[in-house]
């Protein structure tokens, strides 16, 4: 469990599926859509799955009133991909927020304090994430972060067809911070 001055990161319940299905019945961005939920039967069976994984993946919780806002997760990898003695010390965080709760700040309290998580517990070296060209508040939510932009790949990736069938490619920007710029002070974060 991570706690901020707002919020409770902590690992998901079976009783959590009502609020998780608030925000996965229609997920904002694309790439959430192989998320989507459309029962509470569903998103209890979701629940459950979600509840054995307390390492990496995260309910954002409101501490006033313990509803579920949002998630955060991000699994370790190996820098050198082929080479599996390599630590597993870069990561690629996902963040998701209720439509209700964007605009307050919560996405940047629970990403301060996961990044904290993942450098100082975790071995982070390098921690990366991808958003939409779109996502313009997931692209401030990186900078705000002190990651630097790396690169957008055009035409990266389909989630969703087109209205004729065919694959949408979205074009992807790539962020990034390194743990020694997280220590140097590049990030403005306070966890508490």
């Amino acid at each position: 469990m991570i706690e901020t001055k707002r919020l409770i990161l902590r690992p998901f319940l079976e009783s959590d599926a009502e609020d998780v299905l608030e925000y996965l019945k229609k997920p904002a961005v694309n790439c959430f859509v192989s998320m989507k939920l459309d029962s509470l039967e569903k998103a209890k069976e979701e629940m459950k799955k979600r509840a054995v994984e307390t390492e990496y993946y995260f309910a954002i919780v409101l501490k006033e009133t313990g509803k579920v806002i949002g998630e955060i997760d991000a699994y370790p990898e190996r820098g050198k991909p082929h080479d599996t003695t390599a630590p597993l010390d870069a990561f690629s965080p996902c963040w998701m927020l209720n439509r209700a709760y964007q605009g307050k700040g919560y996405a940047y309290e629970a990403a301060c304090a996961f990044f904290d998580y993942l450098f100082r517990e975790k071995g982070a070296r390098r921690v990366y994430a991808y958003t939409e060209d779109y996502n313009l508040s997931s692209q401030k939510l990186c900078e705000k972060l002190g990651m630097r932009k790396e690169g957008m790949f055009l035409e990266f990736i389909s989630f969703v067809n087109n209205p004729d069938g065919t694959p949408h490619y979205e074009n992807t920007i790539q962020y990034a911070i390194l743990k020694k710029e997280w220590q140097g002070g590049v990030n403005k974060c306070k966890t508490k």
